[in-house]
């Protein structure tokens, strides 16, 4: 009796236990030879990349106004501590 769930495939239980978004793993499958196949993934990937891309510029963006953030917050508080001991020093 084969247990409930599991693949009566081994490739599939390995491929699943190594990948389990289904990506295809370079080496796992034979190549394409279909151009267009190849051009259709091209095109996936550089959306991908794009897409990535465009999402980093945002989390630099974020870091950056963040930094800003802190050194405005910073210079406020500096602003508005109280004088150092100098005055206190000249009555003594």
């Amino acid at each position: 009796m084969a247990e409930a769930g599991f693949p009566k495939d081994f490739f599939e239980f390995m491929q699943k236990a190594w990948n389990p978004l289904s990506f295809p793993l370079p080496g796992m499958i034979t190549p394409t030879v279909n151009i267009e196949e190849i051009e259709k993934k091209i095109g996936e990937l550089k959306t991908v990349e794009a897409w990535l891309t465009m999402n980093t510029g945002f989390v630099q963006m974020t870091i950056q106004t963040l930094e800003m953030q802190k050194a405005a917050l910073e210079s406020l508080r500096s602003g508005n501590a109280p004088p150092a001991t100098p005055a206190a020093d000249a009555k003594g």
